[in-house]
């Protein structure tokens, strides 16, 4: 596996992988920094640093050949990380030990620390409200935080049947999209609980990265096939230089579909999705535990004492501390 990160100003192109080599691609010239093993990488969004995850979190300076500063808490794998893009100097990462650690490159040592139930596979912030980011966690949910509260999550994006292994948001931030371990990519809204869009095909297999373009308009989706696949953000949109009266048409079709989506029949034409029949076995399957898991807890609530059992939302339910 090769980890590729393009500098923002387009003029290097920083590549890692099981060669054990960290390596610089300008347009004349190639730099090898240093051999060392890394899982992810990630460079600032307004700056020259960047960050690289494996054993540690390493900060590096292209022209320097060791990292100017690393950060380690705990002996765990760190598996992904990201830089916030309202302030250069704060980057976020999941571990292997179920935890998504803030640090500051300020400080000399990492800022806070959520530990939970089950694994983050990799995390990702929204460009256009820098405190937020959301998590693709191994549950099959993704989990949207703020982070100035990490006590609860904000939302609890749902619809996936196995582990999500990677997100990235669109450049509006107004949406996201997943790729997952059971073979689909989704698109969320930022907001919304369930996906708007499944992309699925009977080739492509457990799916591993996905990414937005710049402009919004594509994702590309990087599956265990060994194939990349470029995909539309929005299936229906017709491509290519519209007529006047073409606009027109589809600025009209959209204004109703937004002005009767809440109605049942709308939303139901909407929001119908074929699937795969593994996927709608396994979706189905998924629903009738999680309902007989509500109705064995409502029992157990109703056959208690008044106030020993209290009812924690499903937004703090994943979550098991905080630590500073």
């Amino acid at each position: 596996m090769v980890i590729f990160l393009y500098h923002v100003a387009l003029t290097a192109l920083f590549g890692s992988g099981k060669t054990r080599c960290l390596k610089w691609w300008t347009l004349a010239t190639i730099l090898e920094i240093i051999p060392r093993h890394a899982l992810g990488a990630d460079h600032q969004w307004d700056g020259n640093l960047f960050a690289t995850v494996g054993a540690q979190v390493d900060i590096w300076d292209p022209d320097r050949s060791e990292p100017i500063n690393s950060f380690e808490w705990g002996k765990d794998t760190v598996l992904s990380v990201r830089f916030d893009p309202g302030d250069c100097n704060i980057l976020i990462t999941s571990g292997s030990d179920r935890s998504l650690t803030l640090y500051d490159l300020r400080m000399s040592s990492p800022a806070r620390k959520l530990i939970m139930k089950t694994r983050c596979n990799s995390v990702c912030w929204n460009p256009r409200e820098p405190m937020n980011f959301t998590a693709a966690n191994e549950d099959t949910n993704c989990y949207s935080f703020d982070a100035r509260k990490l006590d609860e999550a904000k939302i609890v994006h749902k619809g996936h049947v196995s582990a999500v292994m990677d997100i990235d948001y669109s450049p509006t931030g107004r949406e996201f999209v997943t790729g997952s371990y059971d073979r689909t990519v989704r698109i969320f809204n930022y907001l919304g609980d369930h996906s708007r869009e499944i992309y699925h095909t009977k080739r492509m297999q457990r799916v591993f990265c996905v990414k937005y373009t710049y402009d919004g308009t594509y994702l590309v989706s990087g599956s265990d096939d060994t194939n990349l696949r470029l995909w539309k953000s929005k299936a229906s949109e017709q491509l290519g230089v519209l007529l006047p009266r073409e606009r027109k048409k589809q600025e009209y079709q959209d204004a109703l579909k937004e002005r009767y989506k809440h109605l049942p029949e709308v939303k139901r034409i909407v929001r119908h999705r074929h699937l795969p029949k593994p996927i709608y076995n396994a979706a189905n399957l998924r629903r009738t535990m999680i309902e007989a898991e509500n109705r064995k807890e409502e029992r157990r609530r109703k056959h208690s004492a008044p106030g020993s059992m209290t009812v924690q939302p499903f937004r703090k339910r994943r979550i098991i501390k905080e630590v500073e």
